[in-house]
């Protein structure tokens, strides 16, 4: 239980992940703009306004920018959430298929094994090449996993992860077209992989859908109004308490409106995106593992090779 209380205060207050440097500027802006209408109140300048006309004015402004916030955090959590939903199915059809290519194609000779793990290892190329086409980043991560003659082609092409799923396809086409899948296990294994493409393209419609533009604009004014607004409605009341209740106050508000930001495309290298790296990592290595434990296949192998060598 203590130790429960303590990682809830570290949590509350790390900075790793947090908006808090981010806004820092704006929020000791407006409090510095705070402390200065106190001080022009205590020198007797008017810069106190308590009409009931502009408290009806408060209250209504109060309402339109609570809701232009939850609105802009809503619609950020949903890009976030279906971004990883879209992840999410990504990587349950790469398992799939791989698993499939894994049991369903057999290799009866060396070169049949060679092309069927490079099929595999295709499988967390998609998966890199999906990361880093979000991440318009060039496609060098793959050199590890693929040839140079495909690495040459991902280069010159506009979306290499497509270019990959078509090597996928044409692999099992060619293993129907030997008889080595059957239509129905054709068909099947095509579904996952036009799965895998319908993950690719959700993923691509929220970094090619941004916010519109004048909703962020309008939403940022209507903030920097009213922080600036405030110390006139407070300062009456609040003295030289002025300038830290509306640096109170800007740090909520810029906090909620900076969360929207950060998480509205999850796909790129900040703490609060989606962890892509290790979920490439894991699909990688769960593909690997596939490769690797394959023990009738390697005795039938091993008998064809023994069987050539005695001929």
């Amino acid at each position: 239980m203590i130790n429960d209380e303590l990682n809830w205060f570290a949590m509350a207050l790390q900075l790793r992940g947090s908006v808090a440097p981010i806004i820092f500027p704006r929020v000791l802006l407006c409090g510095g703009f705070g402390f200065l209408i106190s001080l022009f109140y205590y020198w007797g300048l008017p810069v106190s306004e308590n009409s009931l006309a502009s408290l009806v004015t408060n209250v209504v402004y109060n309402l339109v920018l609570g809701l232009l916030l939850v609105f802009r955090t809503n619609t950020a959590y949903d890009r976030f959430w279906e971004g990883r939903k879209s992840w999410g199915i990504l990587v349950v059809n790469v398992r799939n298929l791989a698993r499939q290519i894994r049991v369903a194609i057999a290799t009866t000779e060396l070169i049949d094994k060679d092309n069927k793990d490079s099929t595999l290892r295709l499988l967390g190329a998609f998966a890199i090449a999906t990361k880093l086409q979000l991440r318009q980043e060039p496609i060098s991560e793959l050199e590890d996993i693929i040839t140079p003659s495909q690495s040459l082609k991902l280069k010159s092409v506009k979306n290499p992860p497509l270019e990959v799923a078509l090597w996928i396809g044409d692999y099992l086409q060619q293993q129907h077209n030997r008889n080595l899948l059957s239509s129905n296990q054709l068909m099947a294994m095509n579904e996952l992989l036009d799965k895998m493409v319908e993950a690719l393209t959700g993923c691509e419609r929220i970094v090619k859908t941004p916010i519109p533009l004048a909703y962020s604009i309008y939403l940022k004014r209507l903030l920097l109004i009213y922080c600036f607004l405030l110390p006139f409605q407070l300062v009456a009341k609040s003295g030289w308490w002025t300038g830290i209740i509306v640096i109170l106050l800007s740090f909520v508000l810029f906090g909620i409106e900076q969360i929207g930001n950060e998480i509205e495309n999850p796909f790129g290298h900040d703490t609060n995106d989606l962890p892509l790296d290790e979920i490439c990592s894991s699909m990688i290595q769960n593909i690997e593992d596939l490769i690797i434990d394959k023990p009738q296949e390697a005795e039938v192998l091993s008998a064809n090779v023994s069987v050539q060598d005695i001929a």
